[in-house]
């Protein structure tokens, strides 16, 4: 297969191109990423240098000419697209680079793959699309999407725009729709990473309101399973849910954390609710689990563990993060916030 990845520089993407590297040798793949501030090349150099089947481009989806040239020079036989804005707070204080990115790129990348007339055509999106649960029940498929931040919004925005395109156009395309991934090389403005980080300084750690709203956590190779089995096996205009089956309250996620590094619970400080904060996330995975044969297979506990190892071995990768703008955007987002 020759594949294009889009975004594969950041968090999900980085570890997807590994993964899809050790389980298929034989594949050709394509790196488009425009290298924001959650974008690193970094993460993939030694595959860059020593696989000559590995090819990165850096550039912008938006750039209806770049991305022609991409899938025609290349080849490009299949496309999946992690290139998104995704962080809530950020969409909060300026909504625009989601439009622009989530919504009028992605509706770019389809354009030219189905004038390129691409074979297969994954969107990854999110939980957040179909906005908040109350305590009982899950999100399916046939769950109406209601999104309630900038950022769901625009990727709500763009899974519409994937389903036109099928209807429309006949584009061979599939959505995967995942709940809170966790795990190496995730840029620490999230909730696991920005934690270890302050917990390791005896920083104070943020906590949204009073720490019980939920979420369904999967480690991101699993994610990253769900994503490759939609490429290989999905129906084409199908969306398909992935979660971990693992609901825990962001409260219980700080203080696994602080567990593991033996901090105290002291540290823990309460902030101002984000606005718009959904309650509870829960993934109905079950037609993956029959159409695809997927199952998650990190538990939470083993999933935290190697998490948190690996930002313990990895300090020189997290060093060069902090250095670059995550820091004064954390610092200013703390100070807004604090109680």
């Amino acid at each position: 297969m020759r594949l294009l990845i889009t975004g594969g520089c950041g968090f999900i993407g980085t570890n997807f191109v590994r993964l899809m590297r050790q389980r298929h040798p034989d594949w050709t793949l394509v790196n488009l990423d425009k290298l924001t501030y959650a974008g690193n090349r970094n993460n993939l150099a030694r595959l860059e240098q020593e696989d000559d089947k590995y090819h990165f481009v850096e550039g912008d989806i938006c750039d209806r000419q770049l991305v022609q040239s991409v899938l025609e020079e290349h080849d490009i036989k299949a496309v999946v697209n992690f290139a998104a804005e995704s962080h809530v707070d950020r969409s909060i204080n300026d909504p625009s680079p989601f439009v622009t990115t989530n919504v009028q790129g992605a509706q770019n990348l389809m354009e030219c793959a189905r004038i390129h007339g691409i074979e297969r055509f994954v969107h990854v999106s999110t939980d957040e699309v179909y906005g908040s649960l109350g305590s009982e029940g899950k999100f399916s498929e046939t769950t109406p999407l209601a999104p309630n931040s900038p950022y769901s919004a625009s990727k709500a925005g763009a899974d519409l725009m994937a389903r036109a395109y099928f209807e429309t156009y006949g584009l061979p395309i599939l959505i995967t729709r995942c709940s809170n991934n966790y795990g190496p090389y995730q840029f620490p403005e999230k909730l696991i990473p920005l934690i270890f980080l302050n917990a390791k300084a005896d920083k104070p750690l943020p906590v949204y309101g009073d720490g019980l709203n939920v979420r369904d956590w999967i480690y991101v190779d699993d994610h990253c399973t769900g994503v490759e089995l939609t490429l290989l096996k999905g129906r084409e205009g199908q969306a398909y849910n992935f979660g971990g089956n693992a609901e825990e309250t962001n409260i219980n996620v700080v203080k696994t954390i602080l567990q593991i590094l033996n901090k105290p619970e002291s540290l823990i400080s309460y902030v101002t609710d984000r606005p718009g904060h959904d309650r509870r996330y829960a993934m109905d995975y079950s037609l993956a689990q029959r159409e695809l044969g997927f199952t998650p297979s990190v538990s939470f506990a083993d999933g935290m563990a190697k998490t948190i190892e690996w930002y313990e071995n990895n300090g020189p990768w997290l060093q060069a993060v902090q250095n670059g703008s995550y820091r004064t955007f954390m610092n200013d987002w703390y100070k807004e916030r604090k109680a």
